[in-house]
């Protein structure tokens, strides 16, 4: 098992194969609970109901109502109390400032668990005992650390009290994940607290150590740090390679800090000179220091891995190391039974020493108030989509921890030097540069880069988060460095480094026609969550060149099914894919809406035809009755032997006909989803976590038997029975598309997600969705070495959580392009109630509540600044009837429309706030 195997397997590198003050100025720490403690112990001040709040021995929760969020986020903004961090602030004016911030803590295994803290412009892994084993395999080892795309900084920093080594010598207790930041505590005889946190719009990490004594004391802190200056392109099995271009880092000390620096032209074609820098220094002067090229705290001597072949379950470095280290010793008075909290701040640039000291001095001048800023803006995007779902709180949990997965995905990077690599084969000149990109990095440690695929699927989480400017930005990165690549062909590059590096997704290359289709798609869906025309103005002749060049390039034979690669390639496949085609028709029809938006009539009939065409002759072409789903493939159409012959694999993609809605509805009919996915239900396609990547049921069955079992026929097309979030999103979708909520239904995936995220049992850094769950085919992450892992957060998984209960159970359906908005809810069976607050549509925001009681079904919606005409209904419960349908207490007329999810009621809504209730009999 490769840890990234949704799509290609054929190449070895590629994401889809695998598997203000100067430094070192004298300043008094913080003392007392007026700096960072005061701030943690207001992060833990609230607890919110849940399932699986009674965690096992040595797990901890605090997570905070959504309700109260979006109060806390008002009054750390409102002025009056003093700020946190500052001397006049107390403890409970911090407290009031971090209102019912959330936090997850575990306690077991923290040596064998990844930890993650990210910034828009950083971010650090190590273990979280607060080690940095050597982590990640696109360069094996080098992917952990601490770092600034698109620049490696550090291995790692350490920290020593009184000559023991955290995580070491003075073992960790506990290990907290907080909304933007991560704690570590500590026992011995002095405790420490650590908190890692990065800062945003600025390259460093920043950490604060906390230190209390029960009697006045001394104490010597060593801080150990290990450069290692590379930059996220070349990896290590690409030509060239990271051994060639990483250069020797050197160390130096001036005013209080260690300095590293990197600089030179590589040994190979088209490299240009650099000049890498990182700074490492803290709010204290060090006492005294040393430089050497071993200073790694406890990891001194390094077990280091080979650059390829066999490796040890736990290593310190690689081969491909070219760092140097440096210690700084600070001498620390504590007052008996009084907190001090040191500050530390690690910073660099790619544009030389004198960059990154500015971005030093920016992260150590005020940390405490850069921590406030931090945890201010998570509880902004908390209150946000803030839902209640009292029938499912691991499910609201959930979705809190998702939108806080979504901006710690957030990245950006500048000057990026825009070249073809091939799939890493070789080294050209760039084509051009972009100036400044941002993006939702798809998944850390190994993918947290732009990504076509990745992004096009969060972009539906993030529009349900109202996390509206990321998307935009994504789709403005990937039309910029598209172009650039492919000189405006409207092909859509599939994977990009900081650097500007683009693995796959050329002209010259096969690309994913999957994600070219797709991008219509996303603009349409900005457009109408948010009636941005200037966006869609900005976004369209784009769109239009996407489909335009499938048609030109990817149809060969002209029949309509769009060639090349896809979501996934296995062994057999045709060269025409279900994705594809599934998601081509609904980049049709969106684009026409777009069109029509525009009055260009032209490209509206010529989408509007094409889309007619592929509905016309869909469930002909791909439904195979006897596999009770849909084809994975169609065989090669180049042999007229075999034109149009459907392959039935079992793959993951079989369900995107249910998920995808095309226009008004999905593209599966009814009939022929319910079949399918009853089938995709059973044991054969899905594991306790979600649906498999590829199952193990029937190909076929000669009876041609729908009630057929899992195992009545032995397949020749081999089960992958892993379970990747994204897999298990694409059928909680579908699922929810039809109206199928229950617990044996959209729950079964929803819960899925949430638990990977959520439940102690499951988890490797606690409420990071990971890239695949605990699989009968692939072992939790916890279990395998750091160097063959899956990514501990991908983004994409968000969507199985926050599009179901936004888009689905709370039914909020914009289309604001238009100036319309449609909020229907559906309640999921055996459930009374869900509610959403403060989602955000365009400038304004909406509030949903739809409750069940008895024989009456009320919807409240209250609308915040959005000019549109309101619908407002309820899907009704299978087999009502109603009786009466009334408007804030007067009787409405009403239209009973029926959709794939079931019979809805539909009313006008008159004003901002309105209350319907529903007689049912």
């Amino acid at each position: 098992m490769t840890p990234r195997s949704v799509g290609r397997t054929t190449r070895p590198s590629g994401r889809n194969t695998r598997p203000i003050r100067l430094a070192g100025r004298a300043t008094r720490p913080i003392a007392g609970p007026a700096g960072l403690l005061a701030v943690l112990l207001a992060l833990g001040a609230a607890a919110l109901p849940s399932p699986a709040s009674a965690g096992p021995s040595g797990v901890s929760r605090t997570a905070g109502a959504p309700s109260a969020v979006g109060q806390g986020a008002a009054a750390a903004s409102a002025g009056g109390a003093p700020a946190a961090g500052t001397p006049e602030a107390s403890a409970a004016d911090t407290a009031d400032a971090a209102t019912n911030g959330s936090e997850l803590s575990e306690s077991r295994r923290l040596g064998e668990r990844r930890s993650l803290v990210v910034g828009d412009r950083g971010y650090a892994m190590g273990d979280e005992t607060g080690l940095y084993p050597a982590t990640g395999w696109h360069t094996r080892g080098e992917m952990g650390g601490i770092w600034t795309p698109p620049l490696k900084l550090l291995d790692g920093l350490w920290f020593g009290v009184d000559g023991g080594w955290l995580g070491k010598e003075v073992p960790a207790a506990k290990y907290t994940s907080g909304q933007g930041y991560q704690r570590i505590d500590y026992s011995g005889d002095v405790k420490v607290q650590r908190t890692d946190f990065v800062p945003d719009g600025i390259r460093a990490t920043v950490v604060g150590l906390t230190l209390k004594a029960n009697q006045a004391k001394t104490v010597t802190l060593d801080v150990d740090a290990h450069s290692e200056l590379m930059p996220a392109y070349p990896w290590g099995g690409t030509t060239p390679n990271a051994a060639q271009t990483n250069l020797p880092d050197t160390g130096s000390y001036a005013d209080g800090t260690l300095r590293f620096r990197d600089q030179g032209t590589p040994p190979i074609a088209n490299a240009a000179a650099h000049d890498y820098a990182a700074f490492v220094g803290s709010s204290l002067r060090p006492t005294s220091h040393q430089l050497g090229p071993d200073d790694r705290g406890p990891q001194d001597p390094a077990v280091i891995c080979p650059a390829d072949g066999d490796a040890p379950k736990h290593c310190d470095d690689t081969a491909f190391g070219n760092g140097t280290g440096g210690r700084l010793t600070y001498s620390v008075a504590l007052k008996a039974g009084k907190p001090t909290t040191v500050w530390f701040a690690v910073a660099g640039s790619d544009d030389g020493q004198g960059a990154a000291h500015r971005e030093y001095n920016k992260a150590i001048s005020n940390p405490g108030k850069l921590l406030k800023a931090k945890i201010n803006s998570r509880q902004k995007i908390n209150a946000m989509s803030a839902v209640d779902l009292p029938g499912d709180r691991l499910l609201q949990q959930s979705v809190e921890w998702s939108k806080q997965n979504l901006a710690d995905s957030v990245q950006e990077a500048h000057h990026l030097q825009i070249r073809d690599v091939n799939e890493g084969k070789s080294y050209p000149a760039p084509s051009g540069t972009v100036d400044v990109a941002r993006w939702f990095g798809a998944g850390f440690p190994d993918y947290p880069w732009l990504f076509a695929t990745d992004g096009e699927y969060t972009s539906y989480a993030a529009v349900a988060a109202g996390q509206f400017d990321t998307v935009k930005a994504h789709l403005r990165a990937l039309r910029n460095v598209s172009d650039i690549l492919n000189n405006r062909s409207g092909k859509v590059a599939h994977e990009v480094t900081p650097t500007g590096d683009v693995y796959f997704g050329s002209n010259t290359s096969a690309g994913n026609t999957d994600e070219t289709v797709k991008f219509p798609s996303i603009v349409a869906l900005l457009w109408r969550w948010t009636g941005d025309n200037r966006f869609r103005d900005e976004m369209y002749d784009f769109s239009v060149r996407n489909l335009k060049y499938v048609y030109r390039e990817l149809d060969a034979d002209h029949d309509g099914w769009p060639e090349g690669l896809a979501n996934v390639e296995r062994s057999g496949m045709g060269s025409e894919k279900l994705d594809s085609t599934v998601y081509l028709t609904r980049g049709l029809r969106d684009l026409a809406d777009l069109a029509a938006s525009k009055h260009d009539k032209a490209t509206q009939q010529w989408a509007t035809a094409k889309a007619d065409d592929i509905q016309k002759r869909f469930e002909t072409q791909w439904w195979v009755a006897k596999a009770f789903g849909y084809a994975d493939s169609i065989d090669d159409p180049a042999n007229p032997a075999n034109d149009n012959t459907p392959i039935f694999q079992r793959h993951w993609t079989g369900a995107t006909p249910m998920e995808a809605e095309v226009g008004d509805a999905p593209l599966a009919s009814p009939e022929h989803a319910k079949i399918a996915l009853d089938q995709r239900e059973k044991p054969c396609y899905t594991g306790e976590f979600g649906l498999f990547h590829t199952g193990t049921g029937p190909t076929s069955d000669p009876a041609g038997n729908p009630g057929a079992s899992c195992d009545d026929i032995v397949s020749a097309v081999k089960s992958e029975r892993s379970i990747f979030s994204l897999n298990t999103s694409i059928m909680a979708v579908a699922e929810g598309n039809y109206g199928r909520l229950g617990t044996g239904q959209q729950q079964v995936y929803t819960t899925g997600n949430a638990r990977i995220q959520l439940d102690p049992n499951v988890w490797e850094t606690p409420g990071g969705m990971p890239e695949i769950a605990p699989s009968p085919d692939s072992p939790a992450n916890i279990d395998r070495a750091f160097t063959d892992r899956s990514m501990t957060m991908q983004a994409w998984g968000t969507y199985g959580v926050l599009w179901p209960v936004v888009h689905q159970q709370l039914g909020v359906d914009p289309d604001l392009g238009h100036g319309k908005l449609s909020i229907v809810p559906q309640i999921p069976g055996g459930q009374q109630k869900v509610a959403g607050s403060n989602i955000r549509l365009g400038r304004g925001a909406v509030d949903v509540s739809a409750r069940l009681a008895g024989k009456e079904i009320r919807t409240d919606v209250t609308v915040h600044g959005i000019d549109a005409a309101v619908t407002i209904g309820a899907v009704l419960p299978a087999g009502a009837k109603v009786a009466g349908v009334s408007v804030d207490g007067r009787s409405r007329p009403y239209r009973l429309v029926t959709t794939t999810r079931g019979t809805e009621v539909h009313v006008l809504a008159h004003g901002a706030r309105s209350t319907l209730r529903i007689a049912l009999r």
